[in-house]
């Protein structure tokens, strides 16, 4: 089985990075992922020419939404905001052909109802009007978030398949995530998939911190805590397309993984 190994790259100059790191993946921001605009990706002579030249090199493209979202906030002056920066952000991502758009679980407050975080999502799924896929990626810490632990992810896919736009809504399980979060990762792809019963990318990322710490702080393959075999038999029992996320040269952690799969 052949699997797709690529890395997070600048959106303005992506193709020649992703090139130059031996990537066939880039996932890219639309924007500061910290503010609530989508300004593109910033790509020189424009979105469409990102789409051809990315095809043209035989890059699979990802968007990652920006972190400030969170649609199942139970505060208006987030939740409203978050359903359509989520919707310009998917609007964004088919200008480039992206095959998916990543976006976080989000969380509730210790005063909210867990269930009123799931059907939030379910409303923004419903909300939306989009070919591009919605991959809702587990989180590394909070006590009150939604995509953190097993039970809760099951909760919340239960939610969003209950929307009538649940084929547009897939799943990213990151590694480091999971770690941090409490999810054992020698049996991680096999609970998800009991629950999704897919996942469409992988995050593939060491984590500095121990497991269960709720810390989402990347390493680079082998300077992490997570055990070699682990970070690579989630990557081989996925079968998925792979985004290598630490910051600095992602070409070692490529030709890492590659050796290992």
């Amino acid at each position: 089985m052949s699997i797709r190994i690529g890395a997070h790259v600048d959106g303005a100059d992506a193709v020649a990075q992703a090139r130059a790191i031996g990537a066939e993946v880039a996932q890219v921001f639309l924007g500061d992922p910290q503010s609530w605009k989508v300004t593109g990706s910033g790509y020189p002579r424009g979105e469409e020419a990102l789409r051809d030249d990315a095809a043209d090199a035989g890059i699979a493209l990802f968007v990652h939404a920006p972190y400030g979202i969170n649609v199942a906030s139970t505060n208006n002056r987030i939740r409203i905001p978050s359903r359509k920066l989520l919707q310009a952000t998917l609007d964004g991502a088919a200008a480039i052909g992206a095959r998916g758009v990543v976006v976080h679980g989000g969380h509730v407050t210790a005063k909210d109802s867990p269930e009123t975080g799931f059907d939030n999502w379910r409303k923004a799924i419903d909300s939306l009007d989009t070919d591009v896929p919605v991959l809702i990626e587990n989180t590394a810490g909070g006590d009150h978030a939604m995509a953190r632990h097993l039970d809760r992810i099951e909760q919340l896919w239960t939610a969003v398949q209950a929307s009538s736009n649940a084929n547009v809504v897939g799943f990213t399980l990151d590694t480091c995530h999971a770690w941090a979060g409490g999810i054992d990762l020698a049996t991680a792809v096999a609970d998800i998939r009991a629950i999704t019963g897919r996942i469409d990318l992988v995050h593939a990322n060491d984590s500095r911190d121990d497991s269960g710490s709720g810390a989402d702080r990347h390493a680079h393959f082998g300077e992490g805590r997570i055990p070699p075999d682990l970070l690579a038999g989630v990557v081989a029992a996925a079968g998925a397309p792979v985004v290598c996320e630490t910051h600095g040269d992602m070409g070692p952690d490529i030709a890492w993984l590659r050796a290992r799969i």
